[in-house]
């Protein structure tokens, strides 16, 4: 007997907006031809600018990560677009949505946008904490030109909701003990550092 499969992971998700301090910000899926902008953002960061590549050497590796993550149902890489004119952005239940390689319907854009933010969530399944799933966030990204808004508040707001509509009960994430800032920034989110985070390079 063939029972209907429940999508795995984020194979359900659609972009979403975030409207703040009279300006509109697009969440979305990031693609391919984003990979470039994500690395930029990525690379403008005090510990970032020496960790991530700028050459065509790297442009590969960072290609085939994508390929990685976006062929993961529990990866999510997302992009955050700022609206920058006065059209609006096609919601999910507009009939003209377009086709993902995957077969999955994506809404449409019609309003111009300006790439300013990035994030990566994972859910993972666990066996602990009675079979819970957690999400795991990283490689949080907001670009000047969109700071001070309290957009990355907004973000983690999202990502939040987002993680708990695919089954997580549980959100986490690490940050360098140098930055002090964004300790204290978890902290107000109501981040506790109740473990001490390891790592071990395999290069």
């Amino acid at each position: 007997m063939t029972e209907s499969a429940t999508p795995a992971g984020f194979s359900a998700f659609v972009e979403e907006t975030i409207s703040l301090a009279d300006r509109k910000f697009l969440v979305r899926r990031a693609t391919e031809t984003d990979v470039p902008q994500l690395v930029s953002l990525l690379r403008d960061d005090a510990l970032g600018a020496g960790r991530e590549g700028s050459g065509s050497n790297e442009a590969a590796g960072y290609q085939h990560a994508f390929g990685l993550i976006d062929s993961d149902p529990n990866q999510l890489l997302v992009a955050v677009d700022e609206v920058t004119d006065s059209s609006e952005v096609t919601d999910s239940a507009d009939s003209a949505a377009e086709p993902r390689a995957d077969g999955q319907s994506q809404p449409s854009r019609t309003a111009s946008t300006a790439l300013v933010g990035t994030l990566q969530l994972t859910l993972i399944p666990s066996l602990s904490r009675r079979g819970s799933t957690r999400l795991q966030i990283e490689a949080v990204r907001i670009g000047p030109a969109a700071q001070g808004l309290g957009l990355g508040t907004a973000v983690f707001d999202w990502a939040h909701d987002c993680g708990r509509r695919f089954g997580a009960s549980l959100a986490q994430l690490t940050t360098d003990k140098s930055r002090a800032d964004a300790q204290r920034f978890y902290a107000r989110l109501g981040y506790e550092a109740s473990h001490e985070g390891l790592k071990l390079d395999l290069s």
